[in-house]
């Protein structure tokens, strides 16, 4: 297998990119791959966290794509890029980045306000050639999803119908913040609230090393 480039993308604010981003980065880092976290987001949140990552931590290699033209630079040898992605799909900037994804993982909150945005938003996307010759799978992920979700059912149904069904449920979790802050991830420590939470990142990362 080639190497992966996962784009994590939404045109909704808020969703949790980051958070997705980051772990996901520190999932394929703890399986001993050469992995780097690309920053495609002006407001270059994975590269603080990188920043923040303890020298003892499974390396993760910073990437700033925060500008069109450095799209692809220092990607040389690697097994997985995970790319944080521009909060949009207005720009060729997003659009470069599709072009050049093998994955797109979409995270949607459970809640009516943001389900229209990004249902417009993944049939645009759906749109763009790459995606429309099945060069690049979307994966959409319902995130920090929680006891008072209950529109969960109805979100997962109205995705499906449209084509796009969700693929796994990333709870809300203090574990998340308290990782982020650290430079971590649930990918990176051995305690018991981490070890629960990476049981719902199986289906995400069975679909992208497919």
């Amino acid at each position: 297998m080639g190497m992966r480039r996962i784009l994590v993308l939404n045109a909704k604010g808020g969703c949790g990119k980051t958070t997705i981003a980051t772990n996901l980065a520190a999932a394929f880092a703890a399986r001993g791959e050469d992995v780097a976290l690309a920053d495609a987001d002006r407001q270059k949140s994975s590269l603080g966290w990188l920043k923040r990552r303890p020298d003892k931590s499974r390396r993760i290699m910073p990437l700033n794509w925060t500008k069109a033209g450095s799209i692809g630079a220092g990607t040389d040898d690697l097994d997985t890029i995970v790319i944080d992605g521009p909060g949009g799909l207005n720009t060729d900037h997003a659009k470069t980045l599709i072009a050049e994804a093998s994955d797109i993982v979409v995270p949607v909150l459970p809640s009516v306000f943001d389900w229209n945005a990004t249902l417009k938003f993944l049939d645009r996307i759906s749109e763009i050639k790459r995606v429309r010759k099945g060069k690049a799978d979307i994966h959409v992920i319902a995130n920090r999803v929680n006891r008072s979700s209950g529109q969960l059912a109805e979100l997962e149904q109205m995705f499906a119908a449209k084509g796009y069904p969700v693929l796994g449920r990333i709870a809300d979790r203090v574990v998340y913040a308290r990782h982020a802050c650290d430079g971590t991830s649930i990918f990176d420590t051995s305690d018991a609230r981490s070890a629960e939470a990476r049981g719902q990142w199986i289906p995400l990362l069975q679909a992208v090393d497919a």
